[in-house]
């Protein structure tokens, strides 16, 4: 009987600590040896030339969300998967998302069975909390982490989502209490709507009044507000999409205070701007996303945190929708005013090759720091790791090989997504993923699927080592 599954031969392993030429013997999906040569496979891949890296952990996802009324998301579990393990991908998050009046396990519950016996790859659901009522406080959440549902997302804007300042803090304080790891989508409600309503009344309603209702002051004071938030209540949060300078520099201040404050951004943010936003008729529709995209000197400040080290994760924040739809970008309502286009767009495919292309082969990062960024890091905060996010015996046999010297031109028609369009049509990358190997199993190979099985997994997960809180406690109530 042969003694691996799978071999890869002759590559160079990069790890987010480590870069060596090796071998990786691959038995009963899982890594069981990485060495100068590794003998008797039942299949070998011969990686010689190529980089073989961790799979790419997406830990920021948007999949087959509820989007309000008429609105339809473009990707099931099925084809958001798909696409993920086409762009080199081995794992995701998306979010199970509680409706307000309704119960935070039924929404999990529900979602787990839009995933089930969909996934082409392991999934791992964050939760997201509208409705923190004392029931979901202190019951359902508690019992949900414990069920390995470890990590979940408030938001600080949109009219059904919005946690008032009292509801952070008391979602912050359960958070501390178990040990969850919190996710902040930090722009101001109220300033969104007072710029929204300021330019509605002057008629300012195509696209691009998308970014005017959201500049990044908006951002900014949000980021702040979170922060001191969680300060007084002594708990650890990761900052999500953060989009230019100004949320940046909140961030890196929280952290020369050493508070346990995070950030991800996203490949919109090092390569789209506000005048994507500003194209004709309803073309600017496509880039609309939230925080949007600002401008080239804010593109600088974000490549400034990706190098100092401010940022922790780099995700799509993929959250598709057709454009020529009305269901989708083009909905009747979204042609009267920017309000109603829906926030989002796909990247789940193309988010390693933008990050590569302008990080690595740019030479603005190492290959370490990009695995760092798009899959260790992501294993670590959101209690994947040892399981996920390296390569080393014991851990899943989640594996992306890759040709840094290929050149490829991103084309909608070569993409898996549900998504009509991508934001990226004829962007040039260098560096390219070849093969994804998840679990042990060569699902995508030289741009063809090769194992078509939806073999991905339901994650339970541990408590994040980074959601432990400093030790300062507030003061307790009288």
């Amino acid at each position: 009987m042969p003694a691996f599954d799978l071999a890869i031969r002759g590559g160079t392993v990069v790890t987010a600590a480590d870069t060596v030429r090796a071998d990786v013997g691959i038995r009963d999906g899982r890594i069981v040896a990485v060495a100068e040569r590794v003998e008797g496979a039942s299949r070998e891949i011969d990686a010689s030339g190529l980089l073989v890296l961790p799979g790419g952990i997406d830990s920021h996802v948007h999949i087959a969300q509820d989007s309000g009324p008429g609105i339809t998301m473009a990707d099931d579990f099925a084809s958001a998967t798909r696409a993920a393990a086409a762009g080199g991908n081995t794992c995701v998050m998306p979010f199970a998302m509680q409706k307000k009046g309704e119960s935070l396990r039924g929404a999990v519950e529900a979602y787990r069975r839009l995933a089930e016996g969909q996934c082409l790859i392991d999934v791992g659901f964050h939760l997201i909390i509208s409705d923190p009522t004392p029931e979901v406080l202190g019951q359902e959440l508690p019992a949900l982490l414990k069920d390995g549902f470890t990590s979940f997302k408030v938001f600080m804007t949109y009219d059904d989502l919005v946690l008032s300042d009292r509801q952070l803090l008391d979602v912050f304080d359960v958070a501390r209490q178990e040990g969850a790891l919190v996710m902040v989508h930090a722009e101001g409600y109220d300033a969104i709507r007072y710029m929204t309503e300021r330019l509605e009344r002057a008629g300012r309603t195509a696209p691009i009044g998308h970014a005017l209702s959201r500049p990044e002051v908006v951002e900014r004071e949000a980021a702040h507000r979170a922060i001191s938030h969680a300060e007084l209540v002594d708990v650890p949060i990761m900052i999500v999409h953060v989009s230019g300078r100004e949320a940046m520099e909140q961030v890196r201040w929280a952290q020369a205070r050493g508070l346990k404050v995070y950030a991800e951004t996203c490949p919109q943010y090092i390569t789209l701007t506000a005048e994507d936003l500003d194209r004709v008729d309803m073309e600017g529709a496509k880039y609309v996303c939230s925080p949007p995209p600002r401008d080239q000197e804010s593109q600088r400040a974000i490549w400034e945190g990706i190098e100092q080290g401010v940022f922790q994760l780099f995700s799509s924040d993929h959250c598709p929708f057709r454009y020529d739809d009305p269901k989708g970008k083009l909905n009747p309502r979204g042609r009267s005013s920017f309000r109603w286009v829906p926030n989002g767009i796909p990247g789940i495919e193309t988010r390693l090759p933008i990050l590569f292309s302008e990080g690595v082969s740019a030479g603005r990062i190492s290959l370490n720091r990009f695995v760092e960024l798009t899959s260790t890091n992501h294993a670590k905060f959101y209690g994947l790791y040892p399981r996920k996010g390296s390569i080393a015996p014991g851990f899943d046999a989640d594996i992306t090989i890759w040709d840094p010297a290929r050149r490829e031109t991103i084309r909608q028609d070569a993409l898996h997504h549900g998504s009509d369009y991508t934001p990226w049509e004829g962007f040039e990358v260098t560096g390219w993923p070849v093969t994804t190997v998840a679990g042990g199993r060569v699902v995508f190979d030289r741009g063809r699927f090769v194992d078509e099985a939806p073999a991905g997994r339901v994650l339970q997960r541990d408590l994040s080592p980074y959601a432990v809180p400093r030790g300062r406690a507030p003061a307790p109530s009288a």
